[in-house]
């Protein structure tokens, strides 16, 4: 019988969305199957690169965000902007950094080229919803790479914020919530656990 593939999201403002598409991704490599990861708005630092990278051949993955973080201006108070420094750039809406609109376009290529091949059984679009928020990819270039999916291929999208067509397209959606966070106390993202 051969393998049906599905579209999954996982969005909401809870944590928990990368992690559970990184625990499909090590189920699914388990299974005998090749599994693409594509990290839309993180680098190569954040911790499962360190043990995902030497997990098994049948896993790929590449981050295409850059070393630092977006907000819309105006999103982040004055005192999270002080706290962020030079990590964090602002942009006016509608005008996102340009080279990081240009990596986002690379990794939308790679991804209809991944989920229309056949080289993949599982493909993974880490934030590539967040990219979405930011301007960074639009959604019709999101409907474009659904629509270019064989069926025989499983199809992950995460981060907070999906669309309501993106839902409605999506076989599988979770809606992680937050309920509490340490993140509100102040607490910023902590190795091993949070990046």
């Amino acid at each position: 019988m051969s393998f049906r593939g599905y579209v999954q999201v996982y969005t909401g403002d809870g944590k928990g969305k990368t992690t559970a598409a990184i625990g499909l991704a090590v189920r699914a490599i388990g299974a005998g199957k090749r599994v693409l990861l594509l990290q839309f708005m993180k680098t190569s630092s954040y911790s499962e690169h360190a043990v995902l990278q030497r997990l098994s051949p049948a896993l790929t993955m590449a981050a295409l965000g850059k070393p630092f973080c977006l907000a819309k201006e105006g999103a982040l108070s004055d005192a999270d902007q002080r706290a962020l420094g030079d990590r964090v750039v602002s942009f006016a809406p509608g005008q996102p950094p340009e080279d990081y609109r240009k990596a986002m376009a690379d990794g939308v290529e790679q991804a209809k080229k991944a989920v229309s091949r056949g080289d993949y059984d599982v493909v993974i679009l880490d934030e590539i919803i967040v990219a979405a928020y930011y301007e960074l990819v639009s959604g019709d270039q999101i409907a474009d790479i659904l629509s270019s999916r064989l069926s025989s291929v499983e199809l992950v999208l995460t981060g907070r914020g999906a669309s309501d067509d993106l839902i409605a397209r999506a076989d599988l959606v979770t809606i992680m919530q937050n309920v509490k966070h340490y993140y509100d106390r102040g607490v910023l993202a902590r190795a091993g656990v949070d990046c």
